[in-house]
């Protein structure tokens, strides 16, 4: 496996242990980790993960939010734009996500193992999470209404007394969490789908001129409301897309009812557990060393063969089943029972690819950029935010609602060029993004050294 500095520098060699641990000999707390001593198999999967994530973030950058997962809403439901919808829902929507909390899951046993034992641990680990609830909330409200760090570290507040845990213990809490959220796709399904009949049942009285009941008045209401949502008129488009297109304040106005929107859900929500889970099973695959490139050959074969051979089948078999469903939101509730089963398969696929990759030295040109932009995941993740907001807001060109499905992928390979240009160049000048370099001096209190000598 190469290093994140260049594809050309000599190859170390990755370190034979899940974690590297820090002594206190090593230099001070807030000093940049070894170049020889970072997990680059680690640097690498989150680089994947995150160029990964544009995939499909994009989409709620430049079209009205319902097309995220129903096509027919806005942006083309026909042809290229079609297909492309389906090939992503099948291969990146949720898997690139997944790799990236599984990875974040990682990074606390990581980062805990190197300050067992010391008096701040807990406190220097709960510093530099409620950072990063501050970090996730500029982000949010600034730049980008569908980011997750805030997400990451509401849920990363109550990973600390986990991370002792036995990697079976681990597995256990991640199934628990899994298993809610199925549970909460059964239950919202039949929600919506009563919801639904409720409606067209008093639409249909309504019809016939036979007066109506309160329950039925706000059955009729609340399915009206969904469906001019779910399938806005073009008046409607045109509306949401001047908020977008408007100046600075209209902007944020706009994206801030967005956010205070998801952000007031209850800390017990679907999306919470989805998070837990995730985190839980990445910090189980990294006591047991998968994440870090140290199992066999044949054992990551065989993940990969068993991830895409069940998620990719039930992939397909869901994306038809939407496409047949005409994207009917009940549907699209009931189809989240195999949802999470579907991502997580298809996201360990790719994770045994890429590891068999790093450790094998295969594509090296290929993992050593990866590592280099996920050592600045941080940076290059808002750096991503900021790109696409100049593209789709007012305040930049003013391109939200003005492109197709498949249009939208040419500002995601440029950004993509970008950030595989200048990752690798950044860090031949310095140890750390200049995000991750604040996070580390508000963590520690202290300024890390910045430029390589």
């Amino acid at each position: 496996m190469s290093t994140v500095t260049s594809s050309a520098t000599p190859v170390p060699e990755i370190p034979r242990t899940p974690m590297v641990t820090g002594r206190a000999d090593q230099g001070t707390a807030a000093d940049p980790v070894p170049q020889d001593q970072r997990i680059t198999a680690l640097d690498t999967l989150r680089g994947f993960a995150l160029l990964g994530i544009l995939l499909m973030n994009i989409v709620d950058f430049g079209l009205y939010r319902e097309a995220y997962n129903n096509p027919t809403s806005a942006g083309g439901s026909t042809g290229v734009n079609l297909w492309i919808w389906a090939v992503l829902s099948v291969l990146a929507e949720g898997k690139m996500r997944c790799l990236f909390t599984l990875v974040f899951g990682a990074s606390v046993v990581l980062l805990t193992s190197r300050r067992e034992g010391r008096e701040d641990a807990a406190d220097l680990y709960y510093r530099r999470t409620l950072w990063l609830l501050v970090a996730g909330l500029a982000h949010a409200y600034l730049l980008w209404h569908g980011e997750v760090l805030y997400y990451y570290a509401l849920c990363g507040l109550v990973l600390y007394p986990f991370r002792k845990l036995r990697p079976r213990a681990l597995i256990m809490a991640a199934l628990i969490c899994v298993l809610a959220t199925v549970g909460w796709s059964v239950m919202t399904g039949y929600q919506k789908r009563c919801e639904i009949a409720d409606g067209k049942a008093a639409l249909e009285k309504l019809a016939n001129k036979v007066s109506l009941t309160d329950k039925e008045k706000s059955a009729k209401e609340t399915w009206e409301k969904a469906a001019k949502e779910r399938n806005p008129s073009a008046e409607d488009l045109a509306e949401d897309a001047k908020a977008w297109q408007g100046n600075f304040i209209s902007v944020v106005k706009a994206r801030g009812e967005v956010v205070f929107k998801w952000h007031t859900f209850a800390y017990y929500h679907q999306w919470n557990f989805d998070i837990w889970g995730m985190m839980f099973l990445g910090m189980a695959l990294f006591k047991w060393g998968v994440l870090s490139a140290l199992k066999s050959f044949r054992f990551y074969l065989i993940m990969a063969a068993v991830g895409y051979g069940v998620g990719i089948p039930l992939g397909i078999f869901r994306a038809a089943w939407l496409i047949t469903a005409d994207f009917n939101p009940a549907a699209e509730m009931y189809s989240g029972t195999l949802y999470d089963i579907q991502r997580l398969s298809v996201a360990l696929g790719h994770l045994a690819l890429l590891l068999i990759l790093c450790q094998r030295g295969w594509l090296r040109w290929l993992t050593s950029r990866l590592g280099a932009i996920g050592q600045l995941a941080l940076t290059n993740y808002v750096m991503q935010s900021i790109l696409c907001a100049f593209v789709f807001t007012g305040y930049g060109f003013g391109l939200y609602g003005r492109l197709e499905r498949y249009q939208l992928y040419y500002v995601v390979a440029v950004v993509w060029a970008l950030q595989w240009l200048v990752s690798p160049i950044w860090l031949r000048h310095f140890r750390f993004g200049p995000l991750e370099w604040c996070w580390r001096a508000l963590t520690y209190w202290k300024r890390p050294p910045f430029r390589r000598g």
